[in-house]
């Protein structure tokens, strides 16, 4: 197992994968901070950490959703569904 630590909205966390996926986790941690920085651009700077977070998850769930509902790529939604 590999450690690999993330900065999301200005906090480090520490993650564990299994070894040679630390690229993927660390691509995966860029999404979640910008969709963040989104968050916090649309609502403003007063939004607590918990709640940026679930607006961040809320806009990934979001772009799911479009892509089920859109047709994309099956792949795509069998990887999110598993």
């Amino acid at each position: 197992m590999a450690d690999v630590t993330l900065s999301i909205a200005g906090h480090n966390y520490t993650v564990s994968c299994r070894d040679g996926e630390e690229a993927h986790l660390r691509d995966l941690g860029q999404m979640v901070d910008n969709k963040t920085e989104e968050a916090r651009g649309a609502v403003g700077e007063t939004l607590g950490e918990s709640r940026m977070l679930l607006f961040a998850a809320l806009l990934l769930a979001d772009e799911v959703a479009d892509l089920r509902e859109n047709g994309g790529d099956d792949e795509v939604t069998s990887r999110v569904e598993a």
